[in-house]
């Protein structure tokens, strides 16, 4: 069975960090593109940060840029999101993605180009 999982949510305050891991069980992710998605009630689904198969070049979104960390670690079949000094705009369900690389890293982070999901992880941001 092809699955994605996401762990490491949480309630955090601002200023805080967590590590978001998304691991994939019946596929490998050495190849794939990987993306860590969120999303707000009544928001359309951004893309935060995502991390090529085929470069390992990645793509921050602006609002995160200095603050989060894509990485992958293929031995252990996992893609992380550090996020560090976290802010209460931070706060959504986090999604991570995969499939095989179509184009640059910054131009596939959307949500169309993607068709394995995880069933996401909530981070709240609150003191």
């Amino acid at each position: 069975q092809v699955q994605l999982v996401e762990s490491g949510g949480g309630l955090v305050q601002p200023g805080g960090s967590l590590r978001l891991s998304c691991t994939a069980s019946g596929f490998t992710l050495d190849y794939d593109t990987i993306g860590w998605f969120r999303q707000v009630p009544g928001k359309e689904r951004e893309g935060v940060s995502c991390i090529s198969g085929s470069d390992e070049s990645t793509y921050y979104t602006d609002t995160v840029k200095g603050r989060f960390t894509i990485s992958r670690d293929n031995a252990k079949n996992t893609v992380y999101l550090q996020m560090n000094n976290l802010k209460p705009e931070d706060t959504a369900v986090y999604y991570c993605a995969a499939e095989l690389p179509v184009t640059t890293v910054q131009d596939m982070c959307v949500t169309v180009f993607f068709g394995s999901w995880g069933q996401g992880t909530q981070v709240t941001v609150s003191s």
